[in-house]
């Protein structure tokens, strides 16, 4: 998934400011829901950077949304979209939260391992903002710059190394043996 196709920040906010008066709904799966008696408990900022296979610097920026489900639901409906701002409010007055930053939604419950997630699809329905999640994956920066990701059959680096990379350096593996371990008692430790 190629970050310039993801929801930013002040994208995600626009969206849901557009409908200040709706009831804030997540589906995390087809016909999944967070329950109505989620919170918002936490915004984090993760400044991320990376070094990809192919040696080349990576960084971005992460806004996460942590949702919650009590264990005991104590309202029947989710917040108003209005509510879900006022928290981001709060956040931003204490840490300004990067526009550009992408947006992941945190959410697992005891049928659904907590994951990060990205906003997808905004539906309106009826009184609600419905909120589609989907999947996060895996992909190869490489891969998105055009070198390759694939292994040779001579054993030759995975990726194809940028103009100006470095050339990796192998390094042999060894055998550990455990012949001279400390063990309780001996006097090694």
């Amino acid at each position: 998934m190629n970050n310039a196709d993801l929801m930013t920040w002040a994208a995600f906010k626009d969206q849901l400011a557009a409908h200040p008066d709706a009831v804030l709904q997540f589906q995390y799966a087809e016909g999944k829901w967070v329950d109505a008696a989620y919170h918002i408990t936490e915004i984090k900022q993760a400044p991320i950077t990376s070094v990809d296979c192919g040696g080349v610097m990576n960084a971005w920026t992460e806004i996460i949304v942590q949702l919650w489900e009590p264990e005991a639901a104590d309202k029947e409906r989710a917040m108003a979209v209005s509510k879900a701002l006022s928290i981001a409010d709060v956040v931003e007055k204490t840490l300004p939260l990067n526009p550009s930053g992408i947006v992941k939604i945190e959410f697992g419950n005891s049928q659904f391992d907590t994951r990060q997630m990205y906003p997808g699809e905004f539906i309106e329905a009826g009184e609600n903002l419905v909120v589609n999640l989907i999947p996060d994956a895996t992909q190869c920066k490489a891969i998105g710059r055009g070198d390759n990701c694939t292994t040779t059959i001579g054993g030759d680096p995975c990726c194809g190394a940028t103009e100006g990379a470095a050339t990796k350096k192998k390094v042999e593996l060894v055998q550990l043996t455990t012949a001279d371990v400390c063990t309780p008692g001996s006097g090694c430790c």
